[in-house]
């Protein structure tokens, strides 16, 4: 489905989360690169050497949970926005998630964006809805 529809199955999310575990120790870089492309700003960026890339800067990243520190600077480099950091240790009934600057509507300095998986009949995994909070009506597709 992914080749034509561009959606990454469930699956193919999951794929790139560490852990529950490491998620609730602290911030860490998720990768969600589902094509090979030339491409290694992220392996650049990183100065604790959590992403890697290798020699063929064709291959998808694949991030290190424990060299990850959380500090976002693989998030800025990105050229797909396709990084995101997640926290689970704020909180026990929710992670934060950071995402690049550039996805929008970018929501108001302090108010909480509810992000809910959205299931639809004939996909596996059709993306992720935002609703905020303080306008529970408004929803934006990601996929």
């Amino acid at each position: 489905m992914f080749e034509k529809t561009g959606i990454a199955s469930f699956e193919m999310v999951m794929s790139k989360f560490p852990s529950a575990e490491r998620i609730n120790k602290g911030k860490v870089a998720v990768a969600e690169c589902y094509k090979c492309i030339p491409c290694n700003p992220c392996e650049d960026a990183c100065g604790f050497n959590a992403i890697k890339v290798g020699k063929d800067i064709n291959q998808m990243p694949v991030v290190d949970p424990d060299a990850c520190i959380g500090c976002g600077r693989c998030v800025s480099r990105c050229p797909g926005l396709a990084i995101i950091l997640v926290d689970g240790s704020i909180s026990e009934e929710s992670v934060d998630i950071y995402m690049p600057y550039e996805f929008l509507p970018l929501p108001e300095k302090g108010e909480t964006v509810t992000i809910q998986a959205a299931a639809k009949e004939g996909y596996t995994f059709a993306g992720w809805y935002f609703t905020r909070e303080n306008d529970p009506g408004t929803e934006y597709d990601r996929a």
